[in-house]
């Protein structure tokens, strides 16, 4: 870190907590869009419609739009951010691996390929490390 940036607090403890915050509440508010879109705009139906053309269980969408919710609300709240970080990854990865994994590398590429979600994933991890920030809580 330079000494320029450490005088405005890059690095610092603080800095760190409101990294932390910053990052939860955006992959929550993500999280939410993602259950949002689901439900509203392809329908919970049309949307276990998809999963089995996946090959996967219907009842595998409404899983994954209630995990969305509810994993998407207690990121933002801060509610044991690093577990619920942790458990959110295979819901990510899994929409990397069924939902766009044939579509190739680049999420440009016509209905998307699985490099955002892979990332979506590792930024989980970076956060499921760096815990919760400020305001965030655990029940222990």
């Amino acid at each position: 870190m330079t000494s320029l940036l450490s005088t405005f607090g890059f690095g610092s403890a603080e800095a760190i907590a409101l990294a932390a915050l910053v990052l939860r509440v955006s992959l929550g508010g993500l999280f939410l869009a993602h259950a949002w879109l689901k439900i509203f705009v392809f329908t919970p139906a049309g949307a276990a419609g998809y999963f089995r053309s996946l090959g996967l269980p219907g009842w595998f969408a409404y899983a994954t739009m209630a995990a969305e919710v509810l994993g998407g609300i207690a990121l933002i709240v801060g509610f044991e951010t690093s577990l619920v970080a942790l458990v959110m990854i295979p819901v990510i990865l899994g929409a990397a691996w069924f939902g766009h994994r044939k579509n190739g590398f680049w999420f440009t590429n016509p209905n998307g390929g699985w490099e955002y979600p892979a990332f979506w994933g590792l930024a989980l991890f970076v956060q499921a490390l760096i815990g919760g920030g400020f305001l965030a809580f655990t029940l222990a």
